[in-house]
């Protein structure tokens, strides 16, 4: 079997050179690190043992093996699609095509829930609204081993997905997942359950924002989890007005909000019967996280 021409070297160090140099090319900006972590991922290895080891020899299975995956991000496919796994809040999580890729920026949003509840051994019943992998509710259950929460997505290979990395972390006893649409009402979805805390990260892109989004978003991530009509609001111009049926009193909402949205959101919650409405910032300094009391 031929090996590929740009890979036809026989050490880790020509190997992550030839990497880098593809990657480069393709505009991708941290190049370095990720053609480190495709080696290391397609060796078994660490990416330290990728650096500290560049004289290590390797057959012609592994150079076919660096090429294909370099190939797909090349292409732009994003680094968790192809390992299969993303951090977030210091767990692994298994992502697939039919997740969002969790961000950094989400975890302002976990980091609010338990500066509202810091008492480790609360009770609360917990609902996430658009699930995806999981991250946002199992980051939180993991943190607080007396809640219980509830995931609702509307893609059942999310909820699939969600299931799996609950099991993988320990937590399914706390977590249980299902399909759902807020567009068709979530009353009736979740047996007239009330929650403690409801927690979201919808759609929050403006479907004309498209064309500025890197690659890897526009391309790859679930276009359900991303757009929200010409706005960017009207996920939250449905989910708000279904919250006072199932919240309990003085329950908590927490959302994830796009820059520049964080005034049009608080005045719908405001409209709704939401009160001590606040907001919370990213690292970057962006307004992230909108939450409140019913």
């Amino acid at each position: 079997m031929k090996v590929p021409f740009d890979l036809a070297t026989s050490t880790v160090g020509d190997a992550l050179a030839a990497a880098i140099q593809r990657l480069q090319a393709a505009g991708i900006d941290e190049a370095r690190l990720d053609a480190r972590l495709l080696v290391a991922y397609v060796l078994g290895c660490t990416p330290e043992q990728v650096f500290s080891h560049p004289e290590r020899q390797l057959d012609v299975n592994d150079c076919q093996k660096i090429d294909a995956i370099v190939t797909r991000r090349a292409k732009r496919q994003p680094l968790a699609q192809i390992t299969g796994h993303r951090e977030f809040w210091s767990l692994d999580f298994t992502i697939t095509e039919d997740t969002l890729i969790p961000r950094p920026d989400s975890e302002t949003l976990v980091e609010v829930v338990l500066d509202e509840y810091p008492e480790r051994n609360v009770r609360l019943e917990i609902l996430d609204m658009g699930t995806g992998s999981g991250c946002l509710l199992l980051a939180l259950l993991h943190e607080r081993p007396d809640c219980h929460g509830l995931g609702v997505d509307i893609s059942q290979g999310a909820v699939v997905t969600a299931k799996g990395n609950a099991e993988n972390l320990g937590l399914s006893k706390q977590a249980t997942f299902r399909t759902a649409d807020w567009e068709q009402g979530l009353a009736g979805s979740i047996e007239g359950r009330r929650f403690d805390v409801i927690i979201c990260n919808p759609p929050y892109i403006a479907d004309a924002d498209a064309k500025s989004l890197a690659p890897e978003v526009a391309e790859f991530d679930p276009p359900k989890a991303l757009f929200a009509g010409p706005d960017g609001l009207s996920a939250y111009r449905t989910i708000i007005p279904q919250l006072p049926e199932i919240l309990r009193p003085d329950g908590g909402v927490f959302f994830e909000i796009g820059q520049g949205q964080a005034d049009d959101v608080c005045g719908m919650m405001g409209e709704w019967g939401f009160r001590n409405i606040a907001k919370r910032k990213d690292l970057a300094g962006i307004e992230r996280c909108i939450f409140g009391r019913l």
